[in-house]
């Protein structure tokens, strides 16, 4: 298996490595892009006034090990049309990766399959929860309604570490998202592209594009969209935490409505789950002794 991108963010006259090293990679091997943070300031202020057509050619002659990473949102659906119009060559076509659940509506799967009948040429990658191939054996393996006894286990189990599986299987160096300033929340003020503390590129295309002008473009090019849209939803994710939305409210309000959340976990920082991680294995092992000390306990008093 070849190496795959590697990225670093130069800072203070010093390098940061990070990303996505192979193990035969030599420490005399360069890395195949550099990004300082000027750069990256330099790159943001060209590609803020591009439309996204022109953003997603930039990124295919620029970055490697380049993958669209979507829900097949509205935005997602529009980016692949665009990318489908361009005429890529097959070895420089953008795959697709959508994180499976488990928990989609089936109005979003039967979404994929128009998909794949309308772009068929598009190379798709489907990644589950660990261990598990429908929704019924995640609640035998991690009980019922995991997302309201401990929800952010469920964003590890269902989303986080899948995203990390593909990345690291697929060699993923950069993902186009679909995110957009105009849903608010954490995406009010996101720049066109960025570096995730793992080296990752994440582009976002559509930085500047507002859902009406998403929904114009999917309706001006009979681009296939979940049907659930034509019923009041705008943004669209696990059947448990997504709603209609009422008009005048935020294209994501209908999303984990009742809690302080705007995210499902893949752009929120890594090293926010790898305390979380921590923090459970701590409790676990506090329970596992709690639990050895009682059977102690126990068999003093029998004795």
């Amino acid at each position: 298996m070849g190496s795959s991108p590697v990225y670093k963010l130069e800072e203070d006259g010093h390098d940061y490595e990070s990303g996505y090293a192979s193990g035969s990679s030599s420490d005399a091997e360069l890395p195949e892009i550099y990004f300082t943070k000027p750069h990256l300031v330099f790159l943001n202020r060209q590609l803020q006034n591009l439309e996204p057509q022109e953003i997603l050619q930039w990124c295919i002659t620029s970055l490697p090990g380049l993958y669209q990473e979507t829900a097949f949102g509205v935005t997602g659906v529009t980016s692949l049309d665009m990318l489908a119009k361009m005429k890529i060559p097959r070895p420089q076509m953008v795959d697709l990766i959508f994180f499976d659940t488990l928990h989609h509506f089936p109005e979003t799967h039967d979404l994929i399959n128009r998909i794949r009948d309308r772009y068929p040429l598009v190379n798709l990658h489907i990644y589950k929860p660990a261990g598990a191939d429908s929704e019924e054996d995640f609640a035998r393996q991690h009980g019922e309604r995991l997302w309201e006894t401990n929800d952010e286990l469920y964003d590890w189990l269902a989303k986080v570490e899948p995203a990390q599986r593909a990345y690291r299987e697929l060699q993923v160096g950069a993902v186009l998202t679909g995110r957009r300033r105009s849903q608010g929340g954490q995406r009010g003020d996101i720049p066109v592209i960025e570096v995730d503390e793992a080296g990752l590129v994440k582009v976002n295309p559509f930085a500047n594009w507002s859902f009406k002008q998403v929904n114009e473009y999917i309706k001006a090019n009979n681009v296939p969209y979940n049907e659930l849209l034509d019923r009041g939803y705008k943004s669209v994710g696990d059947w448990h935490s997504t709603k209609p939305v009422k008009e005048g409210e935020d294209e994501r309000a209908g999303r984990w409505q009742g809690q302080q959340k705007t995210e499902c976990g893949i752009h929120n920082p890594r090293s926010k789950f790898a305390q979380f991680l921590k923090e459970q294995e701590m409790k676990k092992q506090s329970e596992a002794l709690h639990q050895a000390l009682e059977s102690e306990e126990g068999a003093e008093i029998t004795s």
